[in-house]
């Protein structure tokens, strides 16, 4: 179970490592990735002072953005230096017993003619016999 959890953990990973060569924030097609501090188009300015009528495109206010973003960044440095599951993560425990039986049941039902196929594939290739 620590091994999945550790694969996906490392697939992610890499996944940030693959799109930052891409273009910093941009996908395999080019097209920019919102990022939570960015905003979709320029905000208009009246010369007021005041809000424009037209809401910006943001779905975050800079400040809330910004918070957010340096407390991710501060995750992700954490998780990079200790990528190992922390004991007691309430998340991953109940993910690990509601896994649990979904697990028992497969290996209950497969296990065994997996096993016996493989055994007898191996059997077959010192032998050169098929069986």
């Amino acid at each position: 179970m620590d091994e999945i959890l550790a694969s996906i953990k490392k697939v992610i990973a890499e996944e940030k490592e693959f799109l930052a060569p891409k273009g910093g924030g941009k996908d395999g097609d080019g097209d920019d990735v919102l990022e939570l501090d960015e905003t979709m188009v320029e905000e208009p300015q009246d010369g007021t002072g005041h809000e424009p009528a037209v809401p910006p495109a943001s779905l975050m206010a800079e400040d809330a953005a910004a918070s957010s973003k340096g407390a991710f960044d501060e995750l992700e440095e954490v998780t990079a230096k200790n990528p190992a599951a922390a004991a007691g993560n309430p998340l991953e425990e109940m993910i690990r017993d509601m896994l649990r039986p979904m697990l028992k049941q497969y290996l209950d039902e497969k296990l065994p003619s997996i096993i016996e196929a493989q055994v007898k594939a191996e059997i077959s290739r010192i032998t050169g016999r098929k069986l």
